[in-house]
């Protein structure tokens, strides 16, 4: 069984992105957790915007900009587990692999994530009538891409290019100003880079074509969101014509 996700590393404090109403939701999978261990039925795929790239290639980034703005929901796969309350029975289940230093199973992390956005859907936190979901992180491997296969409809892929040595660069400084002075070294971070080639750049491949769209991310972040929002702003068009219809319909 394919793992996707370094338990150790996703120990927080519980304060999530810090990202506008985002952040407000940060701390939902510790108060809902214990109410949705069950699988809820999916009964419709929500339309997703997935952020694809290698690390340091700025997903994250570009993730919480667009989730500020109308429309766009936001969810990172780490913002959640650092949300897990620890005494509870996923987080217990959670720090069963973390005090082993082991990696998370795809199919814990998938059901977690599945938990999540289906509980902020139930308190009108997220509006997949109205919202595209952003995922940056998720699906990490061919595994989680085949589990969320009856939960999420990519209906386009931002794929985040970057010269090697300038990602390299950029996980360098993001260690550094975080104080993780180990993650900064070189071999942990050609490590990473190996383990997003063997599987996550994968991936990509299972998906049309026609829905990828292949952006440059060494330009400046301003010129880099105006180039991702482009791609957006039709498919968020389409989506509220679509809405306003149906609203009519039911007047």
């Amino acid at each position: 069984m394919k793992r996707s996700m370094t338990a150790s590393a996703t120990i927080g404090n519980g304060n999530g992105n810090g990202n506008g109403r985002h952040s407000s939701s940060a701390g939902f999978a510790s108060r809902f957790e214990e109410q949705l261990t069950f699988e809820t039925p999916t009964m419709k795929r929500y339309r997703t915007i997935l952020l694809f790239g290698a690390p340091g290639s700025g997903k994250g980034t570009q993730g919480k900009i667009l989730g500020n703005i109308p429309g766009f929901y936001h969810s990172a796969t780490g913002d959640i587990f650092r949300s897990l309350d620890l005494q509870s029975e996923m987080g217990r289940k959670f720090w069963e692999y973390a005090s082993r230093g082991e990696l998370v199973p795809d199919e814990f992390t998938v059901k977690l994530w599945r938990q999540y956005i289906q509980g902020l859907e139930m308190i009108n936190q997220f509006r997949p009538e109205t919202e595209f979901l952003v995922l940056d992180g998720l699906p990490r491997n061919l595994k989680q891409r085949q589990l969320l296969e009856d939960t999420i409809d990519v209906v386009k892929i931002i794929y985040l290019r970057a010269d090697l040595n300038k990602m390299v660069e950029r996980l360098k400084r993001r260690a550094l100003k975080e104080n993780r002075f180990d993650d900064a070294s070189d071999s942990v971070i050609r490590k990473r880079m190996e383990v997003y080639e063997k599987e996550t750049r994968p991936v990509l491949d299972t998906y049309p074509k026609d829905r990828i769209v292949r952006v440059d991310a060494t330009m400046s972040q301003i010129r880099l969101l105006t180039e991702i929002v482009k791609q957006l702003v039709p498919l968020k068009e389409a989506m509220d014509k679509e809405h306003e219809s149906d609203f009519a319909g039911h007047a």
